[in-house]
């Protein structure tokens, strides 16, 4: 077993933590896909508004890989389908029957799990429309079936603030999740790496077989599967590696173990914004609303899928992303201190990376929208390399993105990062630069290059 130390990066002590415990959030009447989520993917829909479907049933397939097939996360109809731009697919919504069916497929026990054939396997989440779960680096995108990853990676450890408690979501669920990784380990010729914060008390993570597991300790990003895969098995030109969220390996293992498509999730709703943060028991494309009512205090809010790093702003007609199991809420405020720089601060008023306003020891800060400035030049005081464990040099990175030079952005290693690892860069960011969107920039432009 072994352990790894992150020591750049920092945890922002963010007011509104969920509890420890888990609630049973209200049933939804209704769930949705957001296809444009899923990167460099074109749709094909499989139904159309009005068709009746079970839980597992395609409704639509990517037409670069007609094998990869998106399977229903509910049992009911397709109520609507959304249309964006030049008709793209923004949203497919599917309203649940009271008593929902689902297609049912092989049943296996563990053994016969460990003796599938890496075919077997892979032709089994094609054809039940699972594969999507598995994505690969670089570029954070779904996994190309004919592929073979050198590794693949299971980050059971969050560290970005205010998502789902691991140890909590994934408490007495150890067959379905070592079922899981039983199989995955079928599609791989190297290891199946299961990192797992060294604090962690539970026994899902422990006397796990056909894995490798690492114990990792330090300030976010440790969490993100890009450090990780960093400091264990660094990704180079040519070298491909697949990533698994920790709950969509137990839903692999349900799949294989029961034989349906389990869609449950577990759900974190904590911020600032929140009454009583805690983690819902709830389903995969939940929509906010189910998962928010009478759980906010007054006033305006910021409903985000996701961290407050790297998620998306929604609002209580939307439906949690497919790779998300998070909802902050954080006040909307665009009310600005005057003359704010030179308060002297506390740390109930005021939060600073850098000791710039006095801390009275708070031990959380209710964040809100305010950013406290605005763009301006870009100051290179190393605020960014202070936060990112990985050896890279982003202030030259983000200069050779703008620059268009793709020669530079690969010798700078741009091949191993992913937004999400530079999403503290910004938090941290003087000049107000959103260093995630610039580094998707640079990866777009790399992914396009490699496909010509």
């Amino acid at each position: 077993m072994e352990r790894i130390t992150i020591k750049k990066g920092h945890d922002i002590h963010m007011s509104g933590v969920p509890a420890k415990n888990i609630e049973s959030a209200s049933h939804p009447t209704v769930v949705a896909y957001q296809p444009e989520e899923f990167r460099y993917t074109k749709p094909k829909l499989l139904v159309q508004e009005g068709d009746s479907v079970k839980i597992g049933t395609p409704l639509f397939f990517d037409k670069c890989m007609p094998n990869v097939k998106w399977a229903s996360i509910g049992g009911g109809k397709i109520s609507a389908i959304h249309y964006g731009y030049r008709r793209v697919i923004e949203k497919i919504i599917i309203e649940l029957d009271k008593n929902e069916e689902a297609v049912e497929y092989t049943v296996f026990d563990h053994h016969e799990i460990s003796d599938l054939s890496k075919t077997k396997v892979k032709d089994h989440l094609l054809a039940t429309g699972l594969w999507p779960m598995i994505r690969q680096r670089p570029y954070s995108k779904i996994a190309n079936p004919e592929d073979t990853p050198h590794s693949i990676f299971i980050s059971c450890y969050n560290s970005a603030p205010l998502t789902v408690d691991l140890d909590v979501a994934l408490r007495n669920r150890s067959s379905s999740f070592q079922a899981g990784i039983t199989a995955l380990s079928k599609l791989t010729d190297g290891n199946v790496h299961v990192v797992v914060d060294e604090k962690c008390t539970s026994n899902t993570f422990m006397d796990l077989k056909n894995t490798e597991i690492h114990m990792i300790r330090g300030p976010h990003p440790a969490g993100n599967v890009g450090i990780q895969i960093h400091h264990i098995d660094p990704l180079k030109p040519g070298k491909v590696v697949w990533t698994v969220n920790a709950q969509h390996v137990v839903t692999i293992g349900r799949l294989f173990l029961k034989g349906i498509f389990d869609p449950s999730l577990i759900i974190s709703v904590g911020g600032s914004g929140v009454k009583n943060p805690t983690h819902l028991k709830s389903r995969i494309g939940a929509s906010i609303n189910t998962l928010t009512t009478d759980r906010l205090h007054d006033g305006p809010q910021r409903l985000i899928s996701g961290d407050v790093l790297t998620g998306k702003t929604n609002d209580k007609n939307g439906f949690i992303h497919f790779y998300e199991s998070t909802v902050s809420v954080i006040p909307h405020s665009d009310k600005r201190a005057f003359l704010g720089m030179l308060h002297p601060g506390s740390g109930k008023t005021h939060y600073s990376l850098t000791n710039t306003y006095f801390s009275f020891g708070a031990n959380s800060f209710p964040f809100s929208t305010l950013s406290n400035g605005e763009g301006r030049a870009m100051m290179p005081i190393n605020s960014w390399e202070n936060v990112l464990p990985m050896d890279i040099l982003p202030n030259q990175l983000y200069r050779a993105i703008l620059a268009n030079d793709v020669e530079e952005m690969e010798q700078l290693g741009l091949i191993e990062c992913d937004e999400e690892d530079f999403a503290l860069c910004s938090f941290a960011c003087p000049s107000k630069i959103d260093v995630g969107s610039v580094i998707r920039q640079g990866l777009d432009v790399l992914e396009e290059e490699e496909k010509q």
